[in-house]
């Protein structure tokens, strides 16, 4: 859980840098992907993916998987042209990965046509929340493979927001107070309050929760024993509590991100990635991701995607309730109450 945790907040530091926008992104489809990468990798390239997402990446996240209260979809695929000779190795430790596939795709005769199959396999895990992961363009004659996660994510509350108590109220966004729908319900909560933040838990089924992070303040780092602490802190209290609707959906490239947090030769010409392939040429050119987060009164959906994409470097072919309105800017982490695992972590500035 401690390596998981650390990945997440580091890389959310650098994707969500910018703490006045909304952001949104899913360390556990990012983790599946850069571990299925590291299952390519070899040596230094290997070793800096193990240091950024930890040595038990893919036991944390086979144990933290939902139980059957929750719809949940996840599929780890490896597209690759026939052109590109594969370590048998691979598609064997591949195999022991939740959802885990080998597909052909025509990445040197038709890219736009692999691109196209690539989203229509996406979407169709993702309950086609995420139709196009991959934009126009983004595949080219020289992609040879791309390693991708998907994941989908549905499930109710174990006590619903009442429908006729939500109402527009204002919420302190960067660029001043906007009216938002916002959720009520007064129940009991696991809650904490302690060095600057307050934290409420938001039991769901399938072993979820929605994890709020409120700070005091402006909207700043958090660090892993502020963490820590709250979630050690956190125990049940009556909350009168004020939660706005949630629809947001980001797209990100995370090379910038991952070589500032020390993946670097991944990216490089001389990268080793012969756990995959034989072939020296072989380089990942660009990881892109796709995250998308509902919430309302009914539960939460969400659905993320991520493609490490391979290119050569050339290729022929009732107490007195205390009350807590999420009425700013906060964190929203989406996890797996038993492990951890966390599925999506969401900065709110403007849910409007």
């Amino acid at each position: 859980m401690s390596d998981h945790l650390a990945f997440t907040l580091a890389l959310h530091d650098v994707v969500a840098a910018d703490r006045r926008r909304n952001a949104c992104w899913s360390p556990y489809s990012v983790a599946s992907a850069l571990g299925l990468a590291a299952l390519a990798a070899r040596g230094k390239t290997r070793d800096e993916l193990v240091a950024l997402v930890g040595e038990d990446n893919q036991a944390l996240l086979d144990e933290g998987r939902p139980d059957d209260e929750a719809a949940f979809a996840v599929a780890n695929t490896l597209w690759a042209s026939d052109e590109l000779e594969t370590n048998p190795g691979f598609a064997d430790a591949l195999a022991a990965w939740p959802g885990a596939k080998t597909r052909s795709a025509p990445f040197g005769a038709d890219p736009d046509g692999a691109r196209k199959l690539i989203n229509a396999d996406v979407a169709e895990t993702t309950n086609d929340l995420i139709p196009d992961l991959l934009a126009p363009g983004s595949v080219g004659p020289d992609t040879v493979a791309a390693l991708v996660n998907a994941l989908y994510l549905k499930t109710a509350w174990l006590g619903t927001f009442p429908e006729e108590a939500t109402a527009a109220l204002p919420f302190a966004a960067p660029g001043g107070a906007v009216d938002v729908p916002t959720m009520r319900r007064e129940a009991k909560f696991r809650y904490a309050a302690r060095d600057g933040w307050q934290a409420v838990s938001l039991p769901a089924r399938g072993g979820v929760e929605a994890l709020v992070l409120l700070p005091d303040g402006d909207l700043g780092p958090l660090d892993e024993a502020t963490f820590a602490a709250l979630t050690g802190a956190l125990d049940f209290r009556q909350l009168e509590l004020f939660l706005p609707k949630l629809d947001v959906s980001v797209n990100l490239t995370l090379k910038s991100a991952l070589t500032g947090l020390g993946v670097r030769s991944l990216f490089e010409r001389d990268g080793d990635l012969t756990g995959l392939s034989a072939d020296p040429r072989l380089f990942v050119d660009e990881v892109v991701h796709e995250a998308v987060l509902r919430i309302d009164e009914d539960g939460l959906e969400g659905a993320a995607a991520t493609a490490v994409m391979m290119r050569m470097t050339s290729f022929e072919g009732y107490v007195e309730p205390l009350t807590v309105r999420v009425d700013r800017p906060h964190l929203l982490f989406v996890r797996h109450a038993g492990t951890g695992a966390v599925y999506f972590l969401a900065q709110v500035v403007d849910p409007s």
